[in-house]
């Protein structure tokens, strides 16, 4: 199975991010849990609100590790904003058979590296 995690990222760092929402459930669940805030939603329509509130940056989502197992896949990696990391990310989405998310967490952080960045 091809990795939604990894096409849900570049969707999202494209400039068209809604194209993300193909990826998605009807019923997706979601946690994104950002620097003082936390974005959640129980619907694919209440992403696409948090995609809509999103500052527009060239922002891009370099996974540094990736992992599978049945129907959860992870990724760990940096975001960089303009070409400069401001931060890591730790991201888990169950996936569906069909290879839709149904439910999404991520925790970004500004001030702390679970793996090193690359040089």
């Amino acid at each position: 199975m091809a990795s939604v995690l990894r096409t849900y990222m570049a969707r999202m760092d494209s400039d068209h991010p809604e194209q993300a929402l193909e990826l998605l459930v009807p019923d997706f669940r979601f946690l994104i849990a950002l620097p003082g805030r936390e974005a959640t939603g129980w619907a694919k329509d209440e992403f696409a609100d948090y995609i809509g509130g999103r500052n527009a940056v060239e922002r891009v989502h370099d996974i540094l590790r990736y992992s599978s197992d049945g129907d959860l896949e992870t990724a760990y990696g940096v975001v960089t904003e303009s070409g400069k990391a401001v931060g890591s990310f730790l991201s888990a989405a169950v996936v569906t058979p069909d290879g839709k998310m149904a439910r999404y967490q991520s925790f970004f952080t500004t001030t702390f590296d679970l793996v090193d960045r690359p040089e």
